[in-house]
């Protein structure tokens, strides 16, 4: 009879921890959803951001075309290094 008790307080135990880590587990999921949510808000504005940067750049060196690659080839630099921190960031 005491073999069940003790038992019976384990299997307690055990249901106890089991919902807190079900708790848990939900709780962290919510926050990994909100973070893709911020991820994907923040690609989108960056993509915005990049297309009027492109915009403004081009429409300066409209007469100079080594200017204009010498930019896309910094602006490729530069939205490679975001890349390279957004995946940083999702991992």
């Amino acid at each position: 009879m005491e073999s069940l008790d003790r038992l019976g307080k384990k299997l307690d135990t055990l249901l106890k921890k089991y919902a807190a880590l079900e708790a848990e587990n939900k709780r962290l999921k919510e926050t990994v959803a909100a973070e893709i949510r911020k991820t994907e808000k923040l690609n989108k504005k960056l993509a915005s951001l990049e297309k009027n940067m492109v915009s403004v750049h081009l429409d300066k060196a409209a007469g100079n075309e080594e200017d204009i690659e010498n930019m896309r080839s910094q602006l490729d630099n530069v939205i490679s290094e975001i890349d390279k921190i957004l995946h940083t960031l999702n991992d």
